[in-house]
């Protein structure tokens, strides 16, 4: 698989040669629909909360008198089909919404994900990204320059003045390739790795 390589201008120059045990591969899109939709789960906090008959702030004094009125009997205002009772079957603070998905499933969908996106022509390679100041001005110029507005950027080492110059940009993200996660493949419209991540992106996925 070849892979553009981009100059700071945009401009390709030439191509770098990609493995095709990383870039190569069919697209799975039952698979890479599973691990999209597990690493989702997995960010939830699970932390909503409901109250049952016994939490809910009621009086325990009978509505109305049992017999009578014409009226349902009532005992308590905490009663679930009452307004502002309490659930009868609430959802509990510690609830789990993790998915498991083995290492194997997980790596292999996400060099289905960099496959497609190759073939589609949403990966560049650069030499290297890198800035000489922390300013969030200095980056957006940059990656204007280059024609990126919503980019992955995938490097090998997370330079401090990258990461302080782009943190602030709503459609950047700067990554190493341990932590390039199948969400951000996906959503980003152009994904940028410098040449030496992807030498650690074949030993991690290869």
């Amino acid at each position: 698989m070849e892979l553009k390589l981009l100059n700071d201008q945009g401009q390709s120059s030439s191509t770098v040669a990609a493995p095709d045990t990383v870039f190569g591969r069919d697209f799975n899109e039952a698979l890479v629909h599973q691990i999209v939709v597990a690493f989702q789960a997995n960010a939830r906090s699970g932390n909503r909360a409901q109250k049952d008959r016994s939490e809910v702030k009621h009086s325990t004094k009978k509505p109305w008198r049992q017999k009578g009125t014409g009226r349902a009997r009532a005992g308590m205002t905490s009663s679930p089909i009452w307004r502002g009772g309490g659930r009868a079957f609430p959802n509990s603070p510690d609830e789990n919404f993790s998915q498991k998905v083995n290492k194997k499933m997980y790596r292999a969908g996400i060099r289905a994900i960099l496959s497609q996106l190759a073939r589609e022509d949403r990966i560049a390679v650069v030499d290297s990204f890198q800035l000489d100041t922390p300013k969030t001005k200095q980056a957006a110029a940059k990656l204007k320059g280059m024609g990126l507005e919503s980019v992955l950027i995938i490097t090998d080492v997370l330079d401090e003045n990258v990461y302080l110059a782009t943190r602030n940009l709503p459609h950047v993200a700067v990554v190493e390739p341990r932590y390039a996660d199948p969400l951000s493949l996906i959503h980003y419209k152009k994904v940028l790795i410098t040449k030496p991540a992807i030498a650690q992106l074949e030993e991690m996925l290869g």
